[in-house]
């Protein structure tokens, strides 16, 4: 298993309606990506820097924020989400990797 974390930027304002969205996220997308190999999915607010944290576990090479062979569900989402972070030209999130440097089991 690998884990991954990573940054994006939350626009000021914006966090109720995040977790708003987040909250009633689409089960399609969900089953999709728990079949991609994504679990142990979390996404926290740092409210002084409107930075999100996230974290996730990967059972195989890829993530939830790779770009490359992007599905039409996926897409939706982020063309939904882009009023309210920062994005890149193709919707997708502005993605910022976080290396680990210590893990304890």
């Amino acid at each position: 298993m690998k884990r991954f974390a990573f940054k994006m930027y939350l626009k000021p304002g914006c966090e109720k309606e995040y977790a708003k969205r987040h909250a009633a996220i689409w089960p399609e997308l969900k089953q999709m990506i728990k079949e991609a190999g994504v679990s142990n999915y979390s996404i926290f607010w740092d409210k002084e820097t409107n930075f999100l944290f996230a974290y996730q576990e990967c059972s195989k090479d890829t993530n939830s924020q790779d770009t490359t062979d992007v599905d039409p569900i996926t897409q939706k989402w982020w063309d939904m989400m882009a009023d309210i972070m920062e994005v890149n030209p193709d919707n997708s999130p502005v993605t910022i990797p976080i290396e680990e440097l210590f893990h304890m089991d």
